[in-house]
């Protein structure tokens, strides 16, 4: 789809300095702009591009004065780095702009749909399952029995919902996601064998959640998994049985949370952080990344380390763990020292 810069123009309210008709049909950075191409300037690092770049248009803020010839049509705004941001925003909103139910699709029984659903190719959608409105489902996606998806949601190609699973409205679930796996309950028996639990619970996913590509949040052992309301999940992180992660809260890549653990409101948890199950967690933590978190945690905390502790204290030790090898040499001459004497 093609947009001038006239239309840009409007939908920014913004200013055309230059060709109101160019035309553009993609997006790029200022120093790999090509033709048809539109792109922003904000950062002053990066002002002596617009005199080379080859992007169509770029917007600018209106405070914006060239000191040399351009070929690009400019868009003056007041802010060009929000500016650009809508118009990806807009771009990504027409980019997924799908409906309809393409063929072969597998729907059962008293399933129900709202207005504009898109199932794309090879989908299969279980008995009793409830889908609202404005929801795209791509490719090679699986929804489970007594499955309910709420409003304006998009699950991308190849997500898996097992059975009984809820998802709230405004949700995203990215490729090779699994909602609601068992978890891992096995019971040891006194031979060394494992008797498997089985996993009866289901997921609950509130609204305005992101979920990232080949993440696994799995079902209860009884009751729910819970993802509160504005959650927001990386790729390649698990979940485990009976975990609740509290509202706003952030999880980076290749973490682990194991079963039934209690993760407060608006933490920060960095990459490959793994936590012990059955804790709890408060509100507003922060876990650095590949800390290792085994006791609970107080409202407010800063950790890292493996175990995990203060953040100010590991920053301190770290600084004399570095000099470790130093310190036990002038140790050691110290010792030496003092044995002569005695």
């Amino acid at each position: 789809m093609k947009f001038t810069a006239k239309q840009i123009a409007e939908i920014l309210d913004g200013e055309v300095i230059g060709d109101p008709n160019t035309e553009v049909y993609k997006l790029s950075k200022i120093e790999e702009g090509t033709k048809g191409s539109l792109t922003f300037l904000s950062n002053p690092k990066y002002q002596n591009f617009i005199y080379s770049t080859e992007a169509s248009i770029t917007i600018v803020n209106d405070t914006f004065e060239a000191e040399d010839a351009i070929k690009t049509t400019l868009i003056k705004v007041e802010d060009a780095y929000g500016a650009f941001t809508k118009v990806l925003n807009f771009y990504d909103e027409v980019k997924r702009n799908k409906s309809g139910i393409e063929q072969p699709c597998f729907i059962s029984e008293n399933v129900i749909y709202g207005e504009n659903l898109y199932l794309g190719s090879f989908c299969y959608v279980g008995t009793n399952v409830s889908i609202g409105t404005n929801v795209k489902i791509y490719p090679n996606s699986y929804i489970g029995d007594n499955t309910i998806i709420g409003n304006n949601v998009t699950l991308f190609a190849g997500t898996k919902i097992y059975s009984e699973t809820i998802i709230g409205n405004n949700c995203v679930i990215h490729s090779g996601s699994i909602i609601g796996s068992d978890g891992f309950g096995f019971a040891p028996n006194a031979d060394g064998t494992y008797t498997k639990i089985p996993q009866i619970g289901n997921v609950i996913i509130e609204d305005n959640v992101e979920i990232g590509s080949c993440t696994t949040i799995d079902r209860a052992t009884m009751g729910s998994t819970i993802i509160r309301s504005g959650v927001k999940l990386d790729n390649q992180i698990q979940i485990a049985h009976n975990v609740e992660i509290g509202e706003n809260t952030v999880i980076a890549a290749q973490t682990g949370v194991a079963g039934s653990t209690k993760i407060g409101k608006n933490c920060m948890i960095g990459g490959q952080v793994g936590i012990a199950g059955h804790l709890v967690i408060g509100n507003n933590i922060r876990i650095q990344a590949q800390s290792g978190v085994g006791k609970n945690i107080k409202d407010g905390e800063v950790l890292q380390g493996s175990p995990s502790f203060g953040y100010s204290d590991y920053s301190k030790s770290y600084v004399h763990f570095k000099n470790l090898p130093k310190i036990v040499s002038e140790f050691e001459k110290l010792k030496k020292t003092i044995n002569k004497k005695v």
